[in-house]
């Protein structure tokens, strides 16, 4: 299996705003955990009139911290980059408390795939918000302003099918959100999350020359291009690892996460589990992977 070099060196300043670059500051919730890592990011863009990116869990401290660090500012935009419960219900009391109209793809689920499949009862901690429903539907190639500061909409959908990454042209970086992070992969977890979504988001990414990516967890990652190749290798080789397994007579889900991610924390085999059927689906969909029945973790699968 291809290695990826993670950077997993992040001071993460609980309850401070740190200035990372001209336009952008950054805060980190303290909600971490084996999937948030040291926890969410949420950024400030611009000065004086200024948008929130992610404002994060509903965490009292992290809603003190975001309120402190914009005192004698406006929020006038608060951005969603994707539904899942460690990024947007935080949303809801900033918006109370600031007026600003919130911008996002749309509710949880609104861009799966018309073909709805069972995941089973794993629960993660990135599940589902299901509350937030977005003021203003944010679509590719859309265009957010403000003072000062330009946002343009990227559909990165995979890791969560409503999923958007915001373009920053002034300072030539990306808010990426959970589609690729410097610290460890994406889960990717059906029904929402989709690996040929996905494999297709990597490849929108490649054809952009973005220096810096500002993900939703950890530290940013600089010369990006590389490392999203990287990533698209790393998941290829592991569609191949699981198609083998399958090949060599495994027929469970959790079968195949035991050979296959035998080096990884077992805390992380749920997750691993969910990642493994996203890439069965994606066999199943290349006609390579058959199974009886609804897509699930407990269902048999085998080589066509």
């Amino acid at each position: 299996m291809a290695k990826i070099s993670f950077d997993r060196d992040f001071e993460p300043a609980y309850g401070k705003a740190v200035q990372v670059s001209p336009l952008v500051r950054r805060l980190t919730c303290n909600n971490p955990s084996a999937f948030t890592f040291t926890g969410t990011g949420s950024y400030i863009v611009g000065t004086g009139n200024v948008a929130v990116i992610d404002p994060g869990p509903d965490d009292d401290q992290h809603l003190e911290a975001i309120l402190a660090a914009v005192d004698g500012e406006t929020v006038s935009h608060i951005i969603i980059t994707h539904t899942h419960r460690d990024h947007s219900p935080l949303a809801a009391r900033l918006q109370a408390l600031t007026g600003a109209k919130t911008y996002g793809y749309g509710p949880h689920g609104a861009g799966r795939r018309a073909r709805a499949i069972a995941a089973g009862d794993v629960q993660l901690d990135a599940s589902g918000d299901m509350k937030f429903d977005p003021d203003v539907n944010v679509r590719n190639g859309d265009v957010i302003e403000g003072t000062g500061w330009r946002l343009e909409a990227l559909f990165t959908p995979g890791h969560c099918s409503n999923h958007l990454a915001f373009g920053l042209p002034e300072e030539n970086a990306l808010f990426c959100g959970d589609h690729v992070m410097a610290w460890s992969t994406s889960v990717i977890a059906p029904p929402d999350g989709n690996m040929a979504d996905y494999f297709a988001s990597l490849d929108r990414l490649m054809q952009r020359s973005d220096e810096t990516y500002w993900p939703g967890h950890g530290p940013a990652k600089q010369d990006p291009l590389p490392f999203v190749r990287a990533f698209k290798t790393h998941r290829r080789m592991r569609e191949e690892a699981i198609f083998k397994r399958l090949k060599l007579g495994d027929r469970t889900i959790m079968e195949v996460v035991r050979a296959v991610y035998a080096d990884v924390d077992q805390r992380l085999h749920p997750a691993a589990a969910m990642s493994t059927l996203a890439h069965v689906e994606h066999l199943i969909e290349q006609e390579r992977v058959a199974t009886d029945g609804d897509l699930t973790l407990s269902a048999e699968y085998r080589v066509k």
